[in-house]
């Protein structure tokens, strides 16, 4: 799998232009959603070859967004990767219980997040 195209959900906009800065660097395409119902559609339109998954959100978190995208024929093979500020060893086997993929601790690196991604290529 080569990644070309990427979605980044996260509520705060710091956080997500951040993001969006690392992953646009290397010559991909970004798409982004501010909330879990615009994260679902986007990624059914759009198929990403990756998402980037915040957890705290208003409304549908990261966990509950990422159990949906496992339900959907259309996202279920997508790889989900948590980005959060919730560091601690539960919230990650949670997370990893609902289908993510992986999980990146807040604050990150340019190299964390290439990293990741390097992962699914």
């Amino acid at each position: 799998m080569s990644i070309k195209r990427v979605l980044i959900v996260d509520d705060a906009a710091p956080d997500r232009v951040n993001l969006e800065q690392i992953v646009s660097d290397d010559g991909l395409m970004v798409s982004t959603a501010t909330n879990g119902n615009e994260a679902l559609e986007k990624a059914s339109e759009d198929t990403p070859d990756i998402i980037f998954l915040d957890i705290l959100m208003p409304g549908m978190d990261g966990f509950e967004t990422c159990r949906n995208l496992r339900k959907n024929d259309n996202t279920r093979n997508i790889p989900v990767v948590m980005v959060s500020s919730k560091a601690n060893k539960a919230d990650r086997i949670w997370a990893m219980e609902q289908g993510a993929s992986g999980y990146i601790t807040k604050p990150y690196t340019a190299d964390d997040i290439r990293g990741v991604m390097e992962r699914f290529n």
